[in-house]
């Protein structure tokens, strides 16, 4: 498979990872839109929000985002979460991931 977030995951390329445990794996985007812009990613390969089928993968992926955003300590200022889905909603790596933004004020609507 050619996904670079599959290469990612299984540290074929390399990334500063923050966060990693056996489902989700956690790390700094290479084109930061914001302070703090992290990726988190299933480790599993599912293309986009509408291939998910175990959707007990959100819980895992929420669940990391709460300890990422209370071990950076952005919990308390706020941040924000994004996902993209197919090629108008913004979506550019189709292997699900969504966006912690944070560090700034967040402007609405976000483009």
């Amino acid at each position: 498979m050619d996904c670079i977030f599959c290469k990612i995951a299984t540290k074929e390329i390399k990334s500063s990872i923050v966060y990693e445990d056996e489902f989700v794996l956690a790390f700094n985007d290479i084109n930061p839109q914001a302070p703090i812009h992290i990726v988190v990613i299933p480790k599993e390969h599912i293309a986009t929000l509408n291939d998910v089928i175990d959707f007990g993968i959100y819980e895992k992926i929420f669940k990391a985002i709460n300890k990422i955003v209370k071990e950076l300590k952005i919990d308390k200022d706020g941040y924000r979460v994004v996902a993209n889905c197919n090629r108008n909603g913004g979506q550019t790596v189709f292997h699900i991931h969504f966006h912690i933004l944070a560090g700034r004020y967040m402007e609405w609507p976000p483009g």
